[in-house]
């Protein structure tokens, strides 16, 4: 079973006699309800890691008004022992008192391309939560590589922003998408589903891989390819889209044709729940893994 703390002072201790012993730090940062995408996080983190350090913590800061929360998942005995199972030796599972104390008044936010369109004006503030608790984790345990998974683009591509202008001595390793065999992609948000809305999620990859089958094709019209993959899942009543967006995979910026890597990403509401999902177009297929 791997070590278990709630403080910043052993997480770095056990930092350091791993740093005295020779061996690389990998850290996973979590909001806990593990599944299979985040154990393959740790999975490749254990492969190349001397000591995998695991985060668990619910962080506040990225919740925006009206979110969910109180009700978000969490399961940490459940998370201790799938932590086990793939060989974590540190779970950091902090209060929010530890990671903010009182009277703390420092932000870390990324601005320009990287948070003008896709979530971000759905969910004002949440991303500078992210960079605020991830610049946090990577002062805390000071990991040589971090990993993050590609279901979470934006985030995946501002978390590298961060810590490339912030000069965090850390490499961000991202990890393909997790799907299950319909093609959802795993999400701790999935368990607030019903039956009959877990099948209506499925129209979400379906409707992404129609926007791929159109590229394939030989559409480049971003506007045609977002068309295909809207047709699929308007088609399904259980689904609400947010947004069905293309933009370049790499700055995020808003393409009118994909001459370069784009990703085709979304959000949409299935009964309560808010799921967020993309492919990229255009370069390695990356993200329909199954």
């Amino acid at each position: 079973m791997p070590l278990v703390t709630k403080t910043i002072s052993e997480v770095r201790e056990q930092v350091a006699a791993a740093r005295r012993a020779g061996r690389t730090i990998g850290l996973v940062p979590t909001m806990g309800a593990l599944h299979e995408g985040h154990l393959s996080l740790m999975r490749r983190a254990r492969e190349e890691c001397g000591l995998v350090v695991v985060s668990i913590f619910v962080n506040p800061t990225q919740f925006v008004a009206g979110e969910d929360l109180e009700r978000y998942p969490r399961d940490l005995p459940g998370d201790l022992r799938r932590c086990d199972e793939v060989g974590v030796d540190v779970v950091f599972a902090p209060e929010a008192e530890e990671m903010y104390p009182p009277g703390d008044s420092t932000w870390v936010e990324v601005t320009g391309t990287l948070v003008e369109g896709m979530c971000a004006p759905h969910r004002p503030g949440h991303f500078r939560g992210v960079t605020t608790v991830c610049a946090r984790l990577f002062n805390i345990v000071g990991p040589d590589r971090a990993y993050f998974g590609e279901k979470d683009y934006q985030q995946l591509k501002i978390i590298e922003r961060m810590a490339a202008d912030l000069k965090f001595p850390l490499a961000i390793v991202p990890i393909p998408t997790v799907r299950e065999p319909d093609g959802l992609a795993m999400s701790s948000r999935n368990v607030y589903l019903s039956s009959e809305e877990r099948k209506a999620a499925a129209a979400l990859h379906r409707g992404l891989r129609a926007g791929e089958e159109a590229f394939a094709q030989g559409e480049r019209n971003a506007a045609e390819i977002v068309r295909a993959a809207r047709r699929v899942i308007e088609a399904e009543p259980g689904v609400r889209l947010q947004y069905l967006e293309l933009r370049d995979a790499e700055t995020l910026e808003a393409v009118e044709r994909v001459a370069r890597p784009a990703v085709l990403a979304l959000a949409a509401f299935v009964g309560r729940a808010r799921l967020i999902d993309n492919v990229v177009i255009g370069g390695a297929d990356r993200q329909c893994r199954g």
